[in-house]
């Protein structure tokens, strides 16, 4: 089969021919559809996730067609399901003992420890496996597998904030936006400084306001969610947020935080960070997609042009979501 293969961190991709993988006990086969190219795969090709299983196929972002299943559950051929970030768990350590498997000590990562989507078929562990909404193309549907998730997730870190500011207005906010906008909650837009291209993207998307990460909060925030990779925000998140509120971190890879005086923290501000997914996130959050209509923003490349999806997402020249798509 046909797959982009990482050889070395900070290198291209390379189209190569590759077996195709057979689906061990408690696993299945898929035909894939569309993959989603997601902002943590940057972070593993560039380095800043040091330990990737080499060589790689990247991807965590899959939408495909179940073609063989070697596991007792309910995956029959043909169903079209999606691979997200985590892709295994080990069942037994202190935290999958206790509902918090997205922080389990000996994890399996798509796209990363094992391989993933950017490839013609991939193999998946039948637990972490999720069946589709009916009726969106699968291009369409790949960027709910992490940034939908991973958005989710962090929305509901944010609790019942009202007007919640979000930090770096790509993949993940575009989506989270939707669906704070469906539970009625005002959404603020911080881009970076200039981009008027993002910042009209942001209103389209149902944000009530948007400006550059340099230009103050027009009203006190109850939460602010950061998408953009960048530790300085921090501090301009939490001088922006109302004491009690919350700053959540929800990448997996950050710059440093700069050192910041206690007294935009105190009056019990908290900053809390997003670890992943649990099984939980994903049956909730497809249940608010059939309910909330929420679509997604993409830009569609084929497998072969990996690497121009990689480096527009890298400087910024997409308006929502690169998917990779076999035709």
């Amino acid at each position: 089969m046909r797959a982009m293969l990482l050889t070395e961190q900070g290198q291209p991709l390379m189209l190569s021919e590759v077996p195709r993988p057979d689906p061990a006990p408690g696993e299945v086969l898929i035909r894939i559809d569309a993959c989603g190219v997601c902002r943590t795969d940057l972070h593993v090709i560039d380095g800043d996730l040091t330990e990737p299983k080499l060589p790689l196929i990247l991807g965590h972002e899959i939408v495909g067609k179940v073609v063989e299943s070697n596991a007792a559950d309910a995956l029959a051929p043909g169903l079209r399901v999606g691979v997200p970030w985590l892709g295994r768990t080990c069942g037994c350590c202190h935290y999958c003992l206790h509902e918090s498997e997205n922080l389990c000590d000996a994890p399996l990562f798509t796209g990363y420890t094992r391989d993933g989507g950017y490839a013609e078929y991939c193999v998946a562990d039948a637990r972490y496996v999720f069946a589709m909404p009916d009726g969106p193309d699968s291009a369409e549907l790949a960027p709910l597998l992490c940034a939908g998730l991973i958005g989710h997730r962090s929305l509901r870190f944010a609790g019942d904030a009202q007007t919640i500011g979000i930090y770096g207005f790509g993949a993940a906010a575009h989506i989270v936006a939707q669906v704070a906008k469906w539970e009625g909650r005002r959404v603020l837009a911080f881009t970076r400084p200039g981009d008027a291209e993002a910042q009209s993207f942001a209103l389209r998307m149902g944000a009530d306001w948007a400006g550059g990460s340099d230009q103050p909060a027009p009203e006190p925030l109850d939460a602010a969610i950061l998408f953009a990779p960048v530790g300085g925000l921090v501090p301009a998140a939490l001088r922006a947020t109302r004491k009690g509120g919350v700053v959540v971190c929800g990448g997996i890879h950050m710059s440093d935080i700069p050192q910041f005086p206690y007294d935009i923290l105190w009056g019990e501000r908290a900053v809390k960070s997003v670890a992943n997914l649990t099984r939980k996130d994903g049956e909730e959050f497809f249940r608010i997609v059939a309910s909330a209509g929420i679509r997604t923003e993409i830009e569609k490349f084929r497998l072969e042009d990996a690497n121009t999806a990689i480096d527009r997402l890298r400087q910024g020249r997409l308006s929502g979501a690169a998917v990779l798509v076999n035709r």
